[in-house]
Parts: C-alpha cells; structure tokens; sequence
C-alpha cells in the first residue's frame, strides 16, 4: 500500500502502511506551534479514513512524542484533487488564489479550474493570464498568491498659477568689506507699473478612469480650475487667465494674494503727533518709534532709525536699520523676515527667516532661518526657537549667560530610509538570483531532466520570488512616503563660525545638551539621540 500525504510542515505525518494508517506528531517548536486536533481530523475526512481512533488521535496530538502510532485498520488511500480557493479584495481592485495540494494521484490544478474560481466570485476583468499559466506549470500550495489586479483611476492635476515674479525675493542685506552690514541697500522693492502683467493660469489637466476587477469603471477626479488670488488694486483679463496691475506701486504677496500697494511715509517719529500707525500697504518711519506705540502694516515696515519699547505687526517684512531696545516690552511679529542691527529685551516671531548682527536676551520665534552675521554676529540670552538653520558667529558668552537654542526636525525618518536604501540592492539581488533558478530548472523540465528534488526547488524558488517582490513593492512605496515627508523639513543645523560658550542649552530635534566647554568653528547637528560637533 502506498505511502500517504505528508503534513511535516503542518506538525504531523500521516502515512497508509500495509498493516494499518499511521499518525506521527511531532513535537511544536513553541507554544504557539502546537499543532490543532482539528486539523488532523480535517485531513482524515478528506482523506475518507474510515472507523478511525479519535481518543488515540487526541492522545498523539497531547503526547507529540514524533512516533507513528495506529489509529485504522489497513486500507486504501483515496486520491484528492487540488482545490482552488479565491480571494478578492474589499476594493475589487485585487484578487488572490490559494492552491491546496493533490494527494494520492489526485489531479493537480488546471487553467480552467483556477479561471473558473475567480469567476465564481466576480472577477471577470484583469487576469494575470501569464502568472496563472506559470502557477499551473509550477503549482506553489497553500500560500496566497495575487492574479488579477485593477487599474485604478488616474485622478488629474489642478490647474496652477504662474507667477511672473519672486515671490520669495531674497531679502539679504550687503556686506561691506570691513564686515559691517548696509541695511540701506536691500533692494526689497518690487515696482510695477499701470497695466503691467503679474501672473496667468495654467490650466487643468483632466483624470484617467480606471476599472476594477468586475468589470466596473472607476471615475477619476478631474483637475480643478486654479483661481488667481486677486488682493487690491489688481484687475482680472476678460477671461480671468491673467492678472494686471491697476496702478503703479509696489507689488506685495500677501496673505496668499497678489496686491499693489501704495506706502504711508512718517517723515519724522512715531510719537504722540502721529499715534498709532494701521495701514494696508508698506510703513515708513523716518525716525524712530518710540516706546509704547504700535505699527500695524499689511505690508512691510521700514524704521530708519530706533525702535524702543513699541509693538510691531507686519503681514510682510520688518527691517529696523538701527535696531530695537525692547525693555522687556517690545514687540515684533512679521508674516515673512525681520532684518534688524540687534534686537535687544523684545519677543519676535517671524514666519521665514531673521537676519541680525546681535540678539540679546530675546524670546524668538524664527519659522525657517536665523542668520547672525556683521562685524558681533552675537546671540546671548533668552530662548531662541529656529526651525531649520542658525548661522551666527558668538553663541552665548564668556560670562556663562543662560542661553537656550532650539532648532530642527525629528530625524527618525532619515534612519528608516536609510535601512531601507540598504534593503532593496540586497532584496533586488536575492531576487535576480531565484529568477536565474527557475529559469535554469524550468529548462531542464523542458528537456525532462527535472529530477524531484529539483522540482522541489523549483517550486521553492518560485514561492521565493512572490515573498521578494511583494517585499520589494512595499519598500518602494515606503521609500516614496518618507521622502515626501522629509521634503517638508530638513535636519536642523547650528552653524558656529567664531565660538558657542558654556551655559547655552542647545536642543536639535528630540536631542539636547549643555555646552560644558567653549568650541569654536564648527556645526552642531543631531546624530541619533546626540548632538554633535563638525567642520563648517
């Protein structure tokens, strides 16, 4: 009598010997790899066993002691036929099969049976016909298996608006030779004249419908027409493609829209002859602004000379050309950079960057850049949040000032990305490999020199290759998903190019330290959970 199915890898044999059927159960690995009572009795009504022991099956499975032990009386084996399990996806976009083994002669799967199995639960529409012909000529069993797969839907790109200026003008000021900043010349003015062209619309382009596995068309979101953000005195061209200027003035980008405004001049101070300054457009003073008045500007401000303990609010820029002394008071809040000589005993937040030659004991707020250059390039005192990158020459001071620096992203992505890089040569080669296998031994089948531990490999080689392009897909994606995260931010950076003293407290990311010893020239940048000292 021949010898029966084996279920090894499923904890257990079953064996038809000439005196009887025979049951071994092997002793699990772990807890969690005990085998299930029921699925050897699954397997013995499959198998049609008939007037078998139960107690002497339950007592193999408790025992697992790995000896065959009788549990019927001699008989023949039935044959079974390979079986077809589908599987589709809850989109429909997916469908999976899962192949059970022939036992005793029984008839491997076919084409039809695997074609029939999907329809049988709707798929009638994307069909890898090339792997299910493959599956067939190389049967992989009990493991599931993608054959059919949607194409979905294309959604198209929103139109987008062109703008024909810099709406993120740089705002450096000139360094002079001797290392002093002209904050005279800053070149921030963006003029424009009458009727002159400010931006026009790209228009939209429109989605690509997809198609699921039933047969179902999937619409697709087309792009929606962009909409040039008109502010004051600007006009719209007849069909709203272009955007123009109504007067000659300075051009300003605004609360997300395009506006020309005029500018309000203070010939002299802010003081009690002028008040409290609120104006849509540009600000300039003259003179200076003294303490306990504000500035509000929907533009930028201009100071030619001192701000004191006064508040500031720009929905653009603010540039003090002699500074400000806060006196714990003042107040400077900019939608886009404040440029300054120093800024003493204020609270500033500025949405982009901040340039200055000295910060003293501040509370700042800077979104993107802080940059302290000139002849101090000094920051001492206070607490300083900077979101992407310091640049300065003296960071603290001699005198151990208290000084708390804050700076930069979370950089655990860059590590999984990382790993990844690394993951996908090594799974790309392992994959290159097991191609060259199946297609050496699927060679020798054809010349019908495939022994049957070659096939045995041939259809561990193929099992192979799903596991490692499934696992090279979702790295790609995963690859693709971190990046897009990353590109929102950068590694924060503290660029030192005289010295950063004791008694600062640096933070960059989720990592901090105390600087314990004065350092000069050098980068402090976060490695992991610490933070570190480089080159320039």
């Amino acid at each position: 009598m021949p010898e029966g199915m084996m279920q090894k890898d499923k904890g257990f044999n079953l064996t038809f010997e000439n005196d009887g059927v025979y049951l071994t159960v092997y002793k699990p690995l772990d807890f969690f790899n005990r085998v299930n009572e029921n699925d050897i009795l699954n397997i013995i009504r499959k198998k049609k066993i008939q007037n078998y022991n139960a107690n002497i099956i339950a007592d193999a499975v408790s025992k697992s002691t790995g000896e065959p032990v009788k549990i019927a009386e001699a008989q023949e084996e039935q044959s079974v036929n390979s079986t077809v399990e589908a599987i589709v996806s809850q989109d429909k976009m997916s469908a999976f099969i899962i192949l059970s083994p022939p036992e005793a002669n029984g008839i491997p799967p076919s084409l039809e049976a695997i074609v029939q199995a999907l329809y049988s639960k709707g798929v009638v529409w994307g069909m890898n016909e090339s792997k299910i012909r493959e599956l067939v000529a190389n049967p992989v069993y009990n493991i599931q298996i993608q054959v059919a797969e949607g194409v979905p839907a294309i959604n198209g790109k929103n139109g987008e608006v062109k703008y024909i200026f810099d709406i993120k003008k740089d705002r450096t000021p000139t360094i002079l030779e001797d290392g002093t900043v002209n904050y005279k010349e800053m070149n921030l003015v963006e003029s424009v004249t009458k009727g002159q062209k400010l931006a026009e619309l790209i228009p939209p382009v429109a989605g690509r419908p997809g198609k699921n596995l039933v047969g179902a068309e999937l619409k697709a979101i087309d792009g929606k027409n962009a909409r040039i953000p008109r502010g004051r005195n600007v006009v719209l061209s007849d069909d709203g493609c272009e955007l123009y200027s109504t007067i000659d003035g300075q051009l300003m980008y605004v609360d997300g829209k395009i506006n020309v405004f005029t500018t309000y001049e203070v010939m002299a101070n802010v003081d009690n002859s002028t008040g409290n300054i609120k104006f849509i457009g540009n600000v300039v003073i003259r003179g200076n602004v003294l303490s306990g008045f504000e500035i509000e500007a929907g533009g930028n401000i201009e100071v030619n000379g001192v701000a004191e303990a006064a508040i500031l609010k720009a929905g653009g820029d603010i540039i003090l050309k002699r500074g400000m002394h806060g006196n714990g008071k003042g107040i400077l809040v900019a939608g886009n950079d404040i440029v300054s000589k120093y800024i003493e005993s204020a609270n500033v937040e500025a949405r982009n960057d901040i340039k200055c030659e000295a910060i003293m004991h501040c509370d700042i707020k800077c979104g993107n850049k802080l940059e302290l250059g000139g002849k101090k390039g000094l920051l001492v005192g206070g607490t300083v949040r900077v979101g992407k990158l310091v640049e300065l020459k003296y960071l603290g001071s001699q005198m151990s000032t208290a000084t708390v620096l804050e700076v930069g992203i979370d950089p655990n992505l860059r590590e999984r990305l990382k790993f990844l890089k690394v993951e996908i040569p090594v799974i790309e080669e392992s994959l290159f490999k097991a191609n060259q296998a199946i297609t050496l031994l699927n060679k020798l089948k054809q010349t019908g020199e495939l022994s049957m531990e070659k096939r045995e490999i041939l259809a561990k080689s193929t099992r192979t290759r799903f596991v490692y392009e499934s696992k090279l897909q979702e790295y790609k994606k995963e690859i693709v998903k971190i990046e897009e995260m990353l590109q929102q931010g950068a590694n924060g950076r503290i660029r030192v190019t005289g010295s950063v003293f004791p008694g600062v407290r640096v933070a960059i990311g989720k990592s901090m330290m105390y600087i314990k010893q004065e350092a000069q020239y050098c980068t402090l940048y976060s490695d992991g959970a610490d933070i570190r000292f480089g080159p320039l």
